[in-house]
């Protein structure tokens, strides 16, 4: 029997706040993220909107110096580890840093600095910048966290696409119940509003093109749903085996109770028409959860508003719960917050501890034509009060990749 896995702090940077707080309240509140592009001229482009972080200043989370030096996911991660670290508590001088884990994922890392220095190299090797593979790899996020805070644990990133964040803290949580750490930051960051990232996506026929009436866009599980819309920034969990946090007097947030992944096998970039390969990991985490299908009192889905993906999960969702998935408010909180690619299952599982805590579960917004393939409660438009005991969160990323995460009310 493993030890209970608990969550005692946490930190974001979104498109709908700088803090969790502030996150949270524009989420329950059905605002949205979405706007025009400004991070560059978008000019040319068939994608002119995205979900931005707005009005971000890494110098307010780290030195002049070292902002010039990391890219903006980096910045992301920095920000978001520094809110949940405070939140959690922790007294670095106390901490056995060997037993500190470090695992902030990213699906693609530093794409601007990529992008940036096959422009320098036109100029010659020597226009590019020093920093500019510190500032591209994917790992880059971990790396600067455990030398911020000098943790000196296991740090790594994980690389699923879309469901990196969740994969990573999966990864987290099997690391804390084998006795490998104490505490882990888990979580993720992206940053991919670039012009490379946005007509890359684009070209997938996955992004929604309403540009001059972005108002009602995204629309997860619509009939009319015509595309994910692009968003960016970071979450981050504090981790930690109970034992741990209770020794130490910590405020416990919620259990981080199950973690299930599974390989659609199918192909790189869409989901099994069936949702198989979801259904296996919503089982498989209730599994490692210890909990039946009638036990969960919300879904988080991946929900991306795109045509093959919204009709997939729906079918996962039906085989894992069976008739009891027309009982399970389901709601895309992607319908606000945009698709923020690998740092999305890390800001899901977020809302979840705050929906447990709470009892408040999230809107779908922009929805308004039900598809007959999607039949499900999807929470349409007006966050709901209702009691909320145990939480799942899905992930699902191209290449296959399937994640969730089940949060349980901490008691």
């Amino acid at each position: 029997m493993h030890e209970c896995v608990v969550v005692t702090g946490m930190g974001t940077i979104s498109p709908l706040g700088l803090t969790v707080a502030e996150t949270w309240q524009n989420l329950i509140n059905g605002v949205s993220g979405v706007g025009p592009i400004t991070h560059f001229n978008p000019d040319g482009l068939l994608v002119r909107i995205a979900c931005e972080v707005k009005n971000f200043d890494p110098e307010k989370y780290i030195s002049a110096r070292e902002a010039r030096r990391r890219s903006r996911f980096e910045h992301f991660a920095a920000a978001a580890a520094r809110e949940a670290v405070q939140q959690s508590g922790l007294e670095l001088n106390k901490l056995d840093p060997g037993r500190v884990g470090v695992i902030i994922s990213s699906a693609i890392g530093g794409v601007q600095a990529f992008s940036d220095a096959v422009t320098q190299a036109e100029d010659g090797p020597r226009r590019i910048s020093p920093f500019t593979i510190p500032m591209l790899m994917s790992n880059g996020a971990a790396g600067m966290v455990s030398i911020d805070y000098g943790f000196q644990g296991p740090s790594l990133s994980v690389a699923s696409a879309c469901a990196s964040g969740a994969d990573g803290i999966g990864m987290a949580l099997l690391m804390l119940q084998a006795g490998v750490i104490d505490i882990a930051i888990a979580g993720a960051s992206e940053a991919t509003i670039t012009p490379v990232g946005v007509a890359a996506f684009d070209r997938l026929g996955a992004m929604s093109r309403r540009n001059n009436d972005y108002s009602r866009t995204p629309q997860p599980f619509d009939l009319e749903r015509d595309g994910l819309v692009m968003g960016e920034g970071a979450a981050v969990l504090v981790l930690e085996r109970e034992s741990h946090a209770r020794s130490r007097g910590a405020e416990i947030l919620a259990e981080l109770a199950g973690y299930g992944s599974s390989a659609d096998a199918y192909h790189i970039t869409a989901p099994l028409e069936d949702g198989f390969g979801g259904a296996q990991a919503i089982r498989r985490a209730m599994s490692s959860a210890g909990i039946n299908p009638q036990d969960v009192d919300y879904i988080n889905a991946h929900g991306t508003a795109t045509q093959l993906n919204d009709i997939s999960e729906t079918r996962a969702i039906k085989t894992a719960f069976g008739d009891l998935a027309y009982n399970i408010p389901v709601s895309s909180t992607k319908s606000m917050t945009g698709h923020m690619m690998g740092a999305t299952g890390a800001m899901e599982a977020v809302f979840c501890v705050q929906v447990v805590r709470q009892n408040v579960v999230p809107p779908t917004i922009n929805y308004y034509v039900p598809d007959p393939e999607c039949d499900l409660d999807y929470v349409p438009n007006q966050a709901r009060q209702v009691p909320v005991r145990i939480a799942a969160s899905n992930a699902f990323g191209f290449g296959g990749h399937n994640a969730v995460l089940v949060i349980r009310g901490y008691e």
